[in-house]
């Protein structure tokens, strides 16, 4: 039999199109059934490369008898967590009332109001060591809801108002000092495992936005210690079974502290961030086995991932058939020869605006350090996809899209934080200001005054941290009012807000534009307090704190347009070890753009292009300081070392 999901835009999704189960898509029409029916919804939410969602798809959705039990007393929804985030996000923060173990699949118990009033991750179809069948769990959940439906609605509705409470933005806090950022690198350096590198025990996380915090330039021994520890975590990982030595690209995590047994999903996010601090790696301290990993995940990106349209997929699966059974694993583990005979795990070809941005960004920063100029066409191919398929006429963006079909799932403001970041850096990369123009589109519907803040209801958009959602968010949330607006944490990659506070940092550090400017300033003291805290879980965070506590070293080089054919080889010579000088540079701004092209970037606004020119038919470096510049210098020489 087929379901509802039959017509799905989410790969995920559609796997459980020929459940028994009588799923709904996300939607108000499920809360309106459960509603009529008076029974209420199980929201079951994974995606389509998560092993144990896999397991509880065969053993328990596709079960008869359990499918019986569903249709009986639920209504069930069955929600992709990559093409709705902030349901995910907003079920996460509710199921913590309910259970320490917080994962996917993730199945939670709501009212037709929306409320939560159970939850709980994977449950085997029998009991097995103590824990419940999931039929068990169902019946408990039946028997709640219809012998004490006052207590579990009244229950369901504190625990709402209580997230509600909690969720709303904290007092400003400052931005942090170096001192605060120096006791951040002393907590992560107390997190180091001793003996197998790494942050903690078991299971290991590549904790990839730490690297953003670690690998920022900064003065002082604190900040020495943290580059030598970003290089010591990074060689370790890359020489661990996290890192597929074939294909390229890293697994999600180790269940062991040796770095053993991979869970071996591979996605988009990790591999785009670590490709990001390998490369700023290699341009710290030049080695080749920097290098080596950073083409390996590159060439995962690009292989494997990206698609026939030009944006990236979310995912690898770990699954794949070997030997007719399947496997979780089976397939990596075989060498480059056993390789070529089996059928590679499945790709989530589904593309994310946000996770996209993230991908954009590292291969363009990773093709200028590391030059491969073949990085960053993949870069400017992913771009122009997403932009002409994700940005709509009104200027705003879709979350997702598959085949080109777009989803009809709100974007979130990671969407906008990481694909303007993204662009910025592919606009610096290839000297063309039209990708750091819509950058800056997008940056700025985020900013209250740009996003139609004056509307009101339900779904009006709401300033958190000084960005607001353009739309509002999620429709159903909103009406349910258990929307989570700026929720702050970072586990596998950066929030929302502190993405939109590093693109509008490279725009301030581009045009001067103050608004820029405090907007990353907002995004700083929003999780600054928990930030210091907790720093591992806040590394992208932190990152922009660092980025923000010294003054901005910009370096823009301006080379002549043409390069003539009877040009003296010591005029060549000279423009080549410009461009080389360049590629390791560590400053907050780099960028190679032509005269025309620095004429251009100044003409739309972007006030550190103004007046620079080449000299002397020589590509002429100038080197500012928060826009305080030194003279233009055309011998590589003279520039300070960064």
């Amino acid at each position: 039999m087929t379901n509802r999901l039959a017509g799905a835009m989410s790969p995920y999704l559609r796997s459980h199109a020929e459940q028994p189960v009588d799923w709904y898509p996300w939607g108000p029409e499920a809360f309106e059934e459960a509603a009529r029916r008076d029974v209420p919804l199980l929201v079951s939410i994974g995606y389509s490369t998560c092993h144990w969602c896999h397991v509880m798809a065969r053993e328990s959705f596709a079960d008869e008898r359990i499918a019986e039990l569903l249709r009986r007393d639920f209504v069930a929804v069955k929600v992709d967590r990559e093409e709705h985030p902030d349901v995910d996000a907003s079920y996460l923060a509710a199921a913590g009332a309910f259970t320490r173990e917080l994962g996917w699949p993730l199945n939670v118990f709501v009212t037709p109001r929306g409320h939560v009033f159970h939850a709980g991750t994977y449950s085997p179809p029998v009991p097995l060591r103590g824990h419940p069948s999931f039929p068990q769990v169902l019946e408990a959940v039946r028997v709640a809801w219809t012998e004490r439906r006052e207590d579990v609605v009244a229950s369901a509705d504190g625990l709402a108002r209580a997230i509600a409470e909690a969720m709303t933005a904290p007092e400003d806090a400052s931005v942090p000092a170096s001192a605060d950022l120096d006791a951040a690198v002393e907590i992560i350096e107390g997190l180091e495992d001793p003996e197998s590198g790494g942050f903690g025990t078991a299971p290991k996380f590549p904790m990839a936005p730490v690297f953003d915090f670690l690998l920022t330039p900064r003065e002082g021994e604190a900040a020495r210690r943290g580059v030598d520890l970003a290089q010591r975590t990074l060689r370790t990982m890359g020489a661990s079974a996290l890192r597929d030595p074939v294909e390229g690209g890293f697994f999600r995590y180790a269940v062991n502290r040796d770095w053993t047994e991979p869970h071996y999903e591979r996605m988009l996010t990790d591999n785009a961030l670590l490709l990001t601090a390998y490369a700023r790696a290699w341009a710290e301290r030049p080695s080749p086995w920097a290098a080596t990993v950073a083409t390996g995940i590159a060439g995962f990106l690009i292989d494997t991932l990206q698609q026939p349209s030009g944006g990236f997929g979310s995912a690898q699966d770990s699954e794949s058939v070997v030997d007719g059974v399947r496997s979780e694993g089976g397939y990596y583990r075989r060498d480059v020869h056993g390789r070529g005979t089996l059928a590679p795990p499945a790709v989530d070809r589904k593309v994310l605006s946000g996770w996209n941005g993230l991908a954009i960004g590292a291969l363009a920063e990773a093709s200028t350090v590391l030059d491969r100029p073949e990085w960053l066409e993949a870069a400017r191919w992913a771009a122009d996809a997403v932009v002409e398929n994700h940005l709509l006429p009104d200027g705003t963006l879709a979350r997702a899209s598959l085949d080109e079909q777009r989803s009809g799932a709100a974007a979130a403001l990671e969407d906008y934080g990481m694909l303007a970041a993204g662009l910025v850096r592919l606009g610096l990369a290839t000297g063309q200001v039209r990708y750091a123009e819509l950058a800056r589109d997008l940056v700025e519907r985020c900013l209250p005054e740009g996003s139609g803040a004056e509307a009101s209801g339900a779904g009006a958009p709401t300033a958190v941290a000084g960005f607001v959602l353009p739309g509002g968010g999620d429709p159903v949330l909103a009406a349910h009012g258990t929307r989570v607006d700026g929720d702050p944490s970072e586990g596998a990659y950066p929030s929302g807000i502190s993405a939109l506070g590093q693109a509008s940092l490279l725009l301030y550090q581009l045009s001067a534009d103050g608004r820029f400017r405090a907007a990353a300033e907002g995004a700083v003291r929003f999780a600054a307090s928990a930030a210091l805290r907790v720093p591992t879980a806040f590394g992208a965070s932190l990152g922009l704190a660092a980025s923000l506590a010294e003054p901005a070293s910009q370096l823009v080089v301006v080379a002549p347009d043409h390069v003539r054919a009877d040009e003296s080889e010591d005029r060549v010579t000279a423009a080549r070890a410009m461009r080389d000088a360049v590629r390791t540079r560590r400053d907050a701004v780099v960028t190679v753009v032509t005269d025309q092209e620095a004429a251009a970037w100044a003409a739309a606004g972007f006030g550190l292009f103004a007046e620079r020119t080449s000299r002397d038919g020589l590509p002429t470096a100038y080197l500012c300081h928060d826009f305080v510049c030194r003279l233009p210098v055309t011998d590589v020489a003279a520039l300070d070392p960064r």
